[in-house]
């Protein structure tokens, strides 16, 4: 990795290469998604063949129920072990996050409350290119299940036996074998085989990404979810681990930012060493395993205050903290999800631990944290007002209305009094 002094030039130019708007990515996006919009199933099934490799019908596009129930009994029982004991965990979490319903009086005769009702009808995106991400199946279908989503429909081009499992697990049943910004532009739009959902979940690459972010305009997203990213912040810790985290983020995809950030200029060489070890044994596994790319780095700051700020700035995707000093934590306001002390290692985040790995990049965790319960519900207001309540707002809401020049406003009032 390149070993770089944490400068002000230095956080410019990581910003404004993250900043970079993604011509590339939405042209190529908004070709695709033009496409399946116009002509429905034939762009879906011509982009499938030409991006997938996936000769596709309107019979063969869904997953059949023989092929579900046949994959959970090929997949070995310590991975279903495995699938349920997380699918566990998941609920869990996701059923303390449920937002409730709720009434209160405001004053004498004026009831008002939040109505709390789920999306009718979801599309899960679940990554299917260099890897079939079946723990993404659990992130999105589960809270969508717990919020009580009755419909939910999911698309992955190259579903393995796991993912299949799990959706056999779930008792999630249409399953397209669909990927890409065309999965997109299908779950947006809708097209002869596959439903316009309600709102589209779960991560994906640079694609996938610009495609949401495109169809934002016409279909619900969760957020732009897109290469994964790290930031660890340290000034100690076991090299060992630091570098098993940056790995394990930037194995996701060839985009994907991995940075440490530490005062410690000996910790930074330490950890710099070892990811070569690492990435040495990563290799004579797997020849095609991808290195870290230019957008990671180790940041060497002047000091942990500075490399704070720098994290704030960031608001990574996953944010580690292996030493967590409370004071520490506290001065920290933005990240997806934080890792706390040495033994939280991130995949435990992105499997099991029962938090979500559907996180914001980019930046977005300034304003909003990962995929929740909260994201597959409507939280609306009911008010109920009295004769009585009736006679007590009138005049407030009269004044308020003309004020703003809105006369029917007031006499909408008026006239019940």
């Amino acid at each position: 990795m390149r070993i770089l002094r944490l400068t002000d030039s230095a956080a410019a130019k990581f910003f404004a290469r993250r900043g970079s708007h993604d011509a590339a990515a939405e042209q190529v996006a908004s070709r695709i998604l033009g496409g399946v919009r116009r002509d429905g199933d034939a762009a879906l099934f011509r982009w499938a063949r030409r991006l997938d490799g996936l000769r596709l019908t309107r019979d063969t596009i869904w997953v059949s129920r023989a092929e579900l129930r046949a994959a959970r009994s090929a997949v070995p029982r310590e991975l279903l072990r495995a699938i349920e004991h997380a699918a566990k965990n998941i609920c869990r979490v996701a059923e303390r996050q449920l937002p409730r319903s709720w009434t209160i009086t405001v004053e004498p005769g004026v009831r008002v409350g939040q109505r709390v009702t789920p999306l009718g009808i979801i599309g899960c995106y679940v990554p299917g290119g260099r890897f079939s991400l079946f723990s993404t199946l659990l992130m999105t279908a589960i809270p969508a299940q717990v919020a009580g989503v009755k419909r939910i429909v999911v698309a992955c081009p190259k579903p393995s036996p796991a993912l299949l499992a799990a959706a056999e697990i779930l008792g999630v049943k249409e399953i397209a074998r669909i990927g890409g910004a065309q999965a997109i532009g299908a779950f947006a739009y809708g097209t002869q085989s596959i439903p316009r959902v309600d709102k589209i979940c779960g991560p994906g690459n640079r694609y996938v990404t610009a495609a949401k972010r495109i169809v934002s305009n016409d279909c619900a997203i969760d957020m732009p979810a897109g290469p994964t990213e790290v930031l660890i912040l340290a000034s100690g810790g076991d090299p060992r681990f630091i570098a098993a985290d940056l790995l394990a983020q930037a194995e996701h995809d060839p985009d994907a930012v991995a940075l440490l950030v530490t005062p410690s200029a000996r910790l930074a060489r330490d950890v710099d060493a070892e990811v070569s070890r690492q990435l040495r044994d990563l290799l004579k596994s797997n020849p095609a395993w991808q290195s870290l790319r230019s957008a990671s780095a180790i940041f060497v700051a002047p000091s942990m205050d500075a490399a704070v700020r720098f994290a704030n700035r960031v608001a990574p995707e996953h944010l580690s903290i292996p030493f967590a000093e409370r004071a520490l934590v506290e001065k920290l306001s933005a990240a997806g999800s934080v890792f706390l002390g040495p033994w939280s290692a991130q995949p435990i985040g992105d499997y099991a631990s029962g938090t979500n790995h559907v996180l914001p990049t980019s930046g977005w965790a300034h304003a909003r944290g990962g995929l929740s319960v909260s994201d597959f519900v409507k939280c609306s207001s009911t008010q109920e007002i009295s004769r009585a309540g009736l006679k007590r707002l009138a005049p407030i809401v009269s004044a308020m209305a003309r004020a703003e020049g809105l006369e029917a406003h007031a006499r909408a009032v008026e006239v019940r009094r």
